[in-house]
């Protein structure tokens, strides 16, 4: 399950199997709206096993992902 903004997706796994398919498909979401925007990377951050959130940021290269993890 997500919620989409324009530049911050939740990400919210019910089902291990699930994990990389919704962050892909959310990382996807958000490069859209970079491209639209012209800048800025993504940062995922794992707040913990069944939450993540992605945020489009300025301190991230355009075209690059980073990942955090708070947990």
């Amino acid at each position: 399950m997500r919620k989409p903004t324009l530049e911050h997706m939740e990400v919210l796994v019910t089902e291990p199997g699930q994990l990389h398919e919704l962050l892909d498909n959310a990382e996807a979401e958000l490069r859209q709206a970079a491209r639209c925007r012209r800048s800025g990377g993504i940062v995922v951050t794992r707040h913990d096993h069944t939450r993540y959130t992605l945020t489009l940021s300025d301190t991230v290269p355009f075209g690059e992902t980073r990942e955090l993890t708070l947990s």
